[in-house]
């Protein structure tokens, strides 16, 4: 294994991971060891025995791998981390006001980001292993890897309030990906927390994610709602969804450290045109061809045609906008439950009391789904 005890051989191989990492169109690299972040498994086993982790399983199934980066690789010695900017063109948080439109998250407005970065840690990890002979393995978020803590133990940031990364340098729009190498390499110093007094992030989140700083109940995030969780978003959450119909960007946007952000140099990670300011009436006319057509390349297409409407549902009911029941009504007749009691609830929303106490006991003669006849019975209940 290489030691690298010779400080000018150090000093080079830094270079040219540097000059590497810059040429593939990183912003940020940064060096620790593969130990370097013990409080990892305590709070990861903290989250997972509150159930914090919602429905998503392979959290608790990976927590042993996913807690120290040597119980997935026990050869690992030092972990490269690696950031690519995707800063935004404008402030997220305004397209909140603007309810005919449907919100997509800055980081899914535009190519899937793993496409974006694997490749490019597999052309630096390449070059590193035949340089210095040693193994290395490339990860980017969907291998079982704390990448944010290893993030902050090798300097590229700190974990803030919202449990997101934090750069005094890009704000908090910062993809990350790793290379771990069996090489020893210099460790860069810990960044620090600069969080200070700020409560920005928490007293934003419409759904009260947070139950303290630092702290994060997926089950109550916007984010996990609608890209993770698979049944019916529930009733509590709906109202507060707004007009957000893939993740949220509330807690990320308001951080103070964002006046230092710039926008996304990479092509690549720019929003595309179609996905800056959409309709929601366009949405409900997709079926799933369409759907797949539409987000192709993008990581919306990988929740599927029925989640996706589900969210574009709420967001209709949550708009006021009477143009939209014609649609919504349309999906009453949609082959997925999911998207039926979707609908339900969206007219519940968008047409008067007598109105809709008129469809929904036609509907409820009809349905035979027991998710679907419940959210017809709940919805009239919050009518009367």
């Amino acid at each position: 294994m290489t030691r690298l005890e010779d400080p000018g051989k150090a000093s080079r191989l830094r270079d040219f991971l540097d000059r590497e990492a810059r040429a593939a169109g990183f912003e940020a690299i940064a060096v620790t060891r593969a130990e370097a972040a013990p409080v990892t498994s305590e709070r990861l086993a903290t989250f997972v025995s509150l159930g914090r982790h919602g429905t998503m399983e392979w959290m608790a199934q990976t927590a042993t791998r996913r807690s120290d980066p040597r119980a997935l690789w026990p050869e690992a010695r030092s972990v490269i981390m690696l950031a690519m900017n995707y800063g935004p063109e404008d402030d997220p948080l305004a397209a909140l006001e603007r309810k005919d439109r449907a919100v997509i998250s800055v980081y899914a407005r535009h190519r899937d980001y793993h496409d974006v970065i694997k490749g490019r840690l597999k052309t630096i990890a390449q070059k590193f292993a035949a340089r210095t002979g040693e193994e290395v393995k490339v990860f980017v978020d969907t291998a079982p890897v704390m990448e944010k803590p290893l993030a902050e133990a090798a300097g590229l940031g700190w974990q803030g309030k919202h449990t997101n990364l934090v750069s005094r340098e890009f704000g908090s729009w910062l993809f990350l990906g790793s290379i771990f190498t069996t090489a020893h390499l210099e460790p860069d110093q810990p960044e620090t927390d600069h969080c200070g007094s700020c409560r920005a992030c928490l007293d934003i989140c419409p759904t009260n994610a947070f139950p303290a700083p630092y702290q994060l109940d997926a089950r109550r995030c916007i984010s996990y709602l609608t890209i993770e969780h698979k049944g019916p978003i529930p009733h509590e959450f709906r109202e507060a969804m707004g007009n957000r119909i893939y993740g949220c960007d509330d807690c990320l946007a308001v951080c103070p450290w964002n006046k230092f952000a710039s926008q996304a140099r990479e092509a690549k990670l720019m929003a595309r045109e179609d996905l800056r300011e959409p309709t929601i009436a366009s949405f409900l006319a997709f079926d799933d061809a369409a759907f797949r057509e539409h987000f192709s390349g993008s990581p919306v297409k990988r929740i599927g045609r029925d989640r996706f409407i589900r969210n574009v549902l709420v967001a209709a009911g949550n708009s006021g906008s009477r143009a939209l029941v014609e649609r919504c009504r349309d999906l009453l007749a949609d082959t997925s439950p999911l998207v039926r009691g979707a609908a339900a609830w969206a007219l519940s929303r968008l047409l008067g009391r007598q109105e809709f106490e008129q469809l929904a006991t036609k509907a409820l003669s009809s349905e035979t789904e027991p998710m679907v006849r419940n959210e017809w019975q709940h919805a009239l209940q919050e009518t009367g």
